[in-house]
């Protein structure tokens, strides 16, 4: 199958699922929006400006959260470099693993992996959804298009920035985890952090967080795993570019999410965004390190 006869496809199937992911689970734990950003007398007009202003908001409100962060959310950060200091030292091990999956992996997930997390295609489903809900008056897919665009655009700002500042050697060609050339106009050194990466696991784990089923979760999830991973298999990143772009998703996505709540739950019903809440933590045991979730 040729990659470029592949694209309508991917785009078909993914609306398709997404809105049948969202019009099957309707009903479960839908918010209760307040009369400002539900307002039936709004005209289209009025609300995709007041929806622009959300989406600016969440990215303002999630560049200046490391300036509140309180303690737990330091330990969490320290956790978070502990444990990518310590994929670092697999990250060359990883790289062979992985590129000797590539050749058993079924096309279609390879291309579906590569062309999710491509701009163009990502921003197209996720602006979908958003007119979506616009069009149709439906403040749950709406909202659910806002978190989408405002989380990656802001992780994509720093997704951009961090390339050209950290300037990491991709796999390959002889290069190590530990080459880099800062600044350099080279795509060969814009291995950190993984574009692919933030667009996919943007898109499903923002999803995610309008459902409270955890079979629901674990299988967006897992499907906003297989772009991370096909980037491995095409050696294009290390694991822990990999790893460390997810960790950066979840902050960002948990930010605006967190954003939105304030802006658009009525006060008296915070125990609705709670039930669909993850709580991250450090873990440590023998031999062991790691942050992990629980909803």
């Amino acid at each position: 199958m040729k990659l470029k006869s592949f694209t309508p496809k991917l785009v078909v199937y993914s609306l398709l699922f997404i809105f049948t992911t969202i019009a099957t689970n309707a009903q479960e734990g839908n918010p209760v929006f307040n009369s400002e950003f539900n307002n039936p007398d709004a005209t289209t007009w009025e609300t995709l400006k007041g929806d622009a202003k959300l989406m600016y908001g969440g990215l303002k409100y999630t560049y200046s959260r490391p300036f509140q962060w309180q303690d737990d959310d330091i330990g969490l950060f320290l956790g978070v470099a502990i444990g990518a200091a310590g994929l670092n030292l697999m990250d060359q091990e990883s790289y062979r693993f992985f590129s000797r999956q590539e050749e058993h992996v079924p096309g279609v997930i390879q291309e579906f992996g590569w062309y999710f997390g491509s701009p163009q295609n990502n921003y197209g489903v996720t602006g979908a959804i958003y007119l979506t809900g616009l069009f149709t008056k439906n403040p749950k897919i709406r909202r659910t298009g806002i978190l989408m665009i405002s989380a990656a655009s802001a992780a994509g700002l720093i997704q951009t920035v961090s390339k050209n500042i950290a300037g990491r050697a991709r796999p390959g060609d002889g290069r190590s985890r530990l080459s880099f050339k800062p600044f350099s106009k080279d795509g060969s050194y814009h291995s950190f952090p993984s574009g692919h990466t933030i667009l996919s696991f943007t898109t499903f784990y923002a999803l995610s967080k309008q459902f409270e089923s955890p079979w629901v979760k674990a299988g967006l999830y897992v499907g906003g795993l297989v772009s991370p991973v096909s980037r491995l298999w095409r050696g294009a990143h290390w694991l822990t570019d990999v790893a460390l772009s997810m960790a950066l998703t979840i902050a960002v996505v948990d930010s605006v999410d967190k954003y939105l709540d304030q802006q658009t739950l009525m006060q008296d019903n915070p125990e609705l965004r709670e039930q669909t809440k993850i709580s991250w933590h450090l873990q440590m045991g023998a031999g062991t390190i790691g942050v992990v979730g629980r909803f």
